[in-house]
């Protein structure tokens, strides 16, 4: 998903967007020959991503900007740890320096809370996963970083799989037809490789689902007793995604109701950007 191809579509939109006509400010009170040092340091804990977007806003301005990144993807920091060291051009440095906080603020933030998530459902074998509540066009970003923090991506888009609603089904079945019969009859027009997930948000919803032969059925804001009797229900006939209400005060109750997996929108559309700063050294000209 985080293809180079994506990174540079991504960040040069953004470059555009601060410096459409260039940065006056650095051209300006920067001599052209001057050299910068920065030190991306962090200023609280937290969990690491978006590496290669903060490299690509410095080498997009000026190829020769160099970015040593000092921690991995994904890997845990705390406060005063030193991310990664970038070299060049003061005014390439100075342009660039906003832009590639921003991602990497932004970035490292969703794969923190997405690693305390995961961290309170350890043990229970529960997948955390994201939603498509994402900033729009940046989507290949936000969700690169809830992998960094240990969760997994739901569908991508709209055209990954089929994920039929209340809505959807009140359509499907205004023919006339069963839940059931709805559903065996829209399986019959998507290619065999196309995976079908069906929201449910009453127990007495999951059997018509099932007999449709569904691959993940979700249990929408379902109260705690009612997720243990919907996956008894289901018994292993379907992944169970539970979804709606999940906060990290309620999630380890609910990943120990037997789910397969829990869906979080607060993973991508409530996260903060984490607390990193860029500590820049002009050297002589």
């Amino acid at each position: 998903m985080l293809s180079p191809a994506t990174i540079e579509s991504i960040v040069r939109a953004a470059l555009l967007e601060d410096a459409p006509w260039g940065d006056i400010t650095s051209d300006a009170l920067i001599p052209a020959s001057a050299t910068a040092t920065a030190d991306l340091i962090a200023r609280e804990a937290g969990v690491f991503s978006g590496g290669s977007v903060f490299a690509a806003a410095f080498a997009l301005t000026d190829d020769s900007v160099k970015t040593d990144l000092r921690v991995a993807e994904g890997s845990r920091f705390a406060p005063g740890d030193v991310l990664a060291v970038v070299t060049g051009p003061a005014r390439a440095v100075l342009t660039a320096e906003r832009i590639g906080l921003n991602f990497v603020q932004r970035m490292s933030g969703i794969a923190t809370v997405t690693a305390a998530y995961v961290d309170e459902v350890a043990g229970t074998g529960v997948r955390i996963a994201d939603t498509r509540k994402t900033t729009p066009g940046l989507r290949a970003f936000e969700r690169h970083a809830v992998r960094s923090g240990g969760g997994a991506n739901h569908r991508h888009s709209l055209s990954d799989a089929v994920m039929a609603k209340d809505n959807h089904l009140a359509v499907l079945t205004r023919s006339g037809l069963s839940v059931t019969e709805a559903l065996i009859d829209a399986k019959g027009r998507l290619p065999h490789t196309a995976h079908i997930e069906v929201e449910v948000d009453r127990l007495d919803q999951i059997e018509a689902v099932l007999a449709a032969g569904i691959g993940t059925i979700m249990l929408d804001n379902f109260t705690l007793a009612d997720l243990r009797t919907g996956v008894a229900q289901v018994a292993g006939r379907a992944t169970v995604e539970a979804s709606g209400g999940v906060s990290l005060d309620t999630v380890r109750a609910i990943a120990e109701t037997g789910v397969d997996v829990i869906s979080v929108g607060a993973l991508t559309h409530s996260a903060r950007a984490l607390d990193l700063g860029l500590d820049v050294r002009i050297d002589e000209a």
